[in-house]
């Protein structure tokens, strides 16, 4: 019984899914984006993922890690040194799985696999994300309020009302 497996076994053995897989990983990081089934594409996304993510953090440790999975020493340094940068702000979904109809051959479902950050037409109407201030940015502002003068008219004590109103 297979109760609780929920991997989709691509109608292959595990030694030749795991291959392909990592062939394909290899081929999506090389190339930005893939043309594939829906289901190999569903597939991908779930193996690369958790690669992406690692790659993060670039240490000996998580190199080893990806490079365990992907086996191609070309696609893990173009992760580390050209993907990983590009996502490093964002918190997941890497990918982005978009439906192209079905295949002329055997009318197969097919898909194409990208990685999000690298599609120039979704980014172009984006504007540059601002960087986040922070208190100490907004401590500046409030100095210098405090040390210009009082207007003549005004005495301590009128001041202090206004703060309390």
């Amino acid at each position: 019984m297979r109760h609780g497996k929920k991997i989709n076994h691509l109608g292959r053995k595990t030694a030749h899914r795991k291959s392909m897989l990592a062939n394909m990983a290899s081929s999506l990081i090389e190339h930005k984006r893939i043309n594939t089934t829906v289901a190999k594409a569903k597939a991908l996304k779930v193996f690369i993922e958790p690669l992406v993510t690692k790659s993060k953090l670039d240490t000996t440790h998580n190199r080893r890690i990806v490079f365990a999975k992907l086996r191609d020493k070309e696609a893990v340094s173009e992760l580390f040194r050209v993907v990983a940068p590009k996502v490093g702000d964002r918190p997941g979904g890497y990918t982005r799985i978009i439906k192209l109809g079905n295949r002329l051959g055997d009318n197969a479902d097919m898909a194409m696999i990208e990685l999000v950050d690298f599609n120039e037409l979704y980014n172009v109407d984006k504007p540059a994300k601002k960087k986040s201030t922070r208190r100490a940015g907004r401590k500046k502002a409030s100095e210098t309020t405090a040390d210009q003068p009082q207007a003549e008219g005004q005495t301590q004590e009128n001041t202090e009302d206004k703060k309390e109103a």
